[in-house]
Order: structure tokens, then sequence, then C-alpha cells
């Protein structure tokens, strides 16, 4: 198997944890889980639909993204002064999911990226300076092509 067998799973719940970005609804939802569908025999759609309600966010993408691929999402991205172009590779058709990069004055900032390319002015930003946050089961790369 891939690499990523065994702590994918873990990732991607992570990840959407991330998403959700409220500690207190993360837990409301994993607990909600066993509330709602204990004792029951469930599809993996059912329980995915639920999350992506309970979320208050189209999680589809990143389900089937993580769940049916074994390519981990990579934000390919480039620097023009500090201007940032960005877009995600890798990924099923249709991905979506924000992420949070920072560069320049460090703070993290959330893209929604797709793949289609798309830019951010990000002041005093530098390839150097450039980071996403290791929260995310993502990956990033210098891009190869011209936006």
């Amino acid at each position: 198997g891939s690499g990523d067998m065994y702590p994918k799973g873990g990732e991607m719940l992570h990840t959407i944890r991330q998403l959700v970005a409220d500690d207190a609804k993360w837990r409301e939802i994993l607990r909600g889980l066993n509330r709602t569908f204990r004792h029951q025999t469930v599809t993996g759609a059912e329980v995915q639909a639920w999350m992506s309600e309970q979320a208050g966010m189209d999680l589809s993408k990143v389900f089937a993204q993580y769940l049916t691929t074994v390519q981990v999402p990579a934000l390919e991205y480039r620097f023009a002064g500090d201007t940032l172009a960005y877009r995600w590779a890798d990924v099923v058709p249709g991905f979506d999911m924000p992420v949070d990069v920072a560069a320049g004055d460090g703070q993290w900032i959330r893209i929604r990226s797709t793949e289609a390319w798309q830019t951010l002015v990000l002041p005093g930003a530098s390839p150097a300076s450039f980071r996403m946050n290791p929260d995310f089961y993502v990956t990033a790369r210098p891009a190869m092509e011209r936006p």
C-alpha cells in the first residue's frame, strides 16, 4: 500500500478539524457520530453527509480526495514580487479545500484554492518566507509552469 495507509485516516480527520476551526464544535461532531449512528449499520456516504451537515460545509471533495486516492493534495505556488499565484494539483476534480498559508509577516491567512490559478498579494512575501500550516495534510511545491 501507500506509505500513509495507516496514519491517513487520522490525518484526514485532523485536516477536517482545521477546516471546522472550532474545537468545541469539532468535539460535538465526534461525539455526535456515536450518538447518531450507535448500534446501526451505515454507509460511508451517510457518515460523510452527516459530517458535512454538522460542519456546515460541503466536505464531499475532501472525503473523495483522502478516501479514494493515494495522492496527497499539492499546493503549487509561484511568486512574482509579493504576489502569490497558487492552485491545487494531484486532486480530484472540483477539489477546493481552504488551507492556511503564511509569508512575509508570518501571520496565517486562509486561502481557498482550486485547480485554477489564483493570485493574492502578500506584502513582504517571498518564496523563502512561504509556508503551509502543518496541521493540514497537504504538501506545497513550487510550480513548474507559468500561471
